[in-house]
């Protein structure tokens, strides 16, 4: 299964929505760090509900921006789910980014950064989109510490990238980035039972849960365009 292939599924089912809630635990905080002026483009890399855009546009007043993803129906919901001239949604390939150069302000993406099969050619159009001084935050939660996180591979047909957090900052360098901060968001809203709840469906112990959603949470990367 390719990816749009597997993303139109989970749009079709409502999942987008879903992923949507969890990631806000998360994601909110990552997108109040964003140095996000009014009037600024932000570029959505693997936009899914449009959330991110949404949430910018009403806390940062951001001007005209976009929402890219690989799936056709995702982005069909996530125009569904913007009521909003100035936030456009696209579906388009993450390697050929329709963009000019010098072109957008920031870029966020939240847990689509490490579906791509040719990461460094994604960081070097990255570069060429962004004016110089902007930034790129990639969040993540599924990465090489998070050790808890690896069984994912397991339940999907693409291959996903599974970095360190050195690798992490190592690619952004090579793809032309600074590297201006790297950090571990915990997700302090999962709900984590007490330990004689468990064994769970999905959990062994407490232990490994709290590895997962408090001590990892999500890794965030942030590069800047020199």
């Amino acid at each position: 299964m390719s990816v749009q292939e597997e993303f139109d599924s989970w749009a079709q089912s409502g999942k987008d929505r879903g992923m949507e809630d969890r990631h806000w635990h998360t994601a909110k905080h990552a997108l109040a760090r964003m140095p996000v002026e009014p009037g600024d483009r932000v570029l959505d890399l693997g936009t899914g509900s449009g959330y991110a855009l949404r949430a910018l546009r009403e806390t940062h007043d951001t001007g005209p921006s976009l929402g890219l993803d690989g799936s056709p129906e995702m982005v069909h919901n996530a125009r569904e789910y913007t009521d909003d001239p100035t936030i456009g949604f696209l579906q388009g390939d993450f390697h050929q980014l329709p963009l000019s150069t010098n072109s957008i302000d920031h870029v966020w993406s939240m847990e689509a950064f490490y579906y791509s099969q040719e990461p460094s050619t994604v960081l070097e159009e990255l570069c060429r989109i962004l004016r110089p001084g902007g930034t790129f935050y990639c969040a993540v939660n599924y990465f090489e510490e998070s050790t808890h996180t690896h069984g994912w591979q397991e339940n999907i047909d693409i291959e996903m990238l599974l970095w360190d957090r050195t690798q992490y900052r190592e690619a952004f360098r090579e793809g032309g980035l600074h590297v201006a901060e790297q950090d571990t968001i915990s997700d302090e809203e999962t709900e984590i039972p007490p330990a004689e709840a468990f064994p769970t469906d999905n959990w062994e112990s407490r232990e490994a849960m709290v590895d997962r959603y408090r001590r990892w949470g999500t890794l965030l990367t942030v590069g800047v365009a020199p």
